[in-house]
């Protein structure tokens, strides 16, 4: 029985994402205490800025023409397909940047299409899987919202996890993490302990069913 779970928050400290993944984490961890839980850090440890180019561009190179960096950029797609698929269940605590999806999560999910087995046409090594994807966002951006539309992160995210990797997916999302930190959103407080109080509850369910159902299998 095993876990992956990857964090894509700049931070170490502090880092909201981070704590509702940990949330699940521990439900995951009370039902199966013995059980590995692998983990990678793309935020911290990003991506090689050129290796999604050099993964593209190998496979049209002749093997002994290949670059270092392309034999690399290689390489490290199939380490991060091999993490997926050695895994029971998957664990992605994904931050909003700047009203779009985190840089590092990107380039990693570029990379991983890359390899064969996660490729167009094929059947991906994660269909299936049972997954939680944690979001957190600085402000509001849900219906009826000043700003309603600005995350133009959570549907590219649910479309490649659920729909080109096909995981059985659940979803935590966090909003107004900025309240407390940014003046200009004092007014929200309540709102914002409210919505924290929820996505800690929407982390602990989450866990307990990622859990369960690997649990029952």
């Amino acid at each position: 029985m095993s876990l992956f779970r990857l964090d894509a928050s700049i931070r170490t400290e502090g880092s909201t994402s981070r704590a509702l993944g940990d949330i699940v984490e521990a439900e995951w961890r009370a039902t199966h205490p013995d059980a590995t839980i692998s983990r990678r850090h793309i935020g911290t440890e990003p991506m090689p800025a050129t290796a999604w180019a050099d993964a593209v561009s190998a496979p049209w190179t002749p093997e002994d023409n290949r670059s270092p960096e392309q034999a690399a950029a290689l390489d490290l797609a199939s380490t991060l397909t091999d993490e997926l698929e050695d895994a029971d269940a998957l664990l992605f605590a994904v931050p909003l940047y700047n009203f779009g999806v985190s840089q590092h999560f990107k380039s990693y999910v570029d990379l991983v299409l890359t390899d064969p087995r996660m490729a167009p046409g094929a059947t991906p090594v994660t269909a299936g899987k049972p997954a939680v994807l944690v979001t957190v966002q600085g402000g509001n951006y849900s219906a009826g919202t000043p700003k309603e539309g600005w995350d133009h992160a959570t549907a590219w995210m649910r479309r490649i996890l659920e729909e080109v990797w096909q995981l059985d997916l659940e979803v935590v999302t966090r909003e107004f993490t900025r309240v407390g930190v940014n003046p200009a959103l004092d007014q929200f407080t309540d709102l914002a302990d409210e919505i924290k109080t929820l996505a800690e509850a929407e982390a602990t369910r989450h866990g307990r069913t990622l859990a369960s159902l690997l649990h029952a299998a």
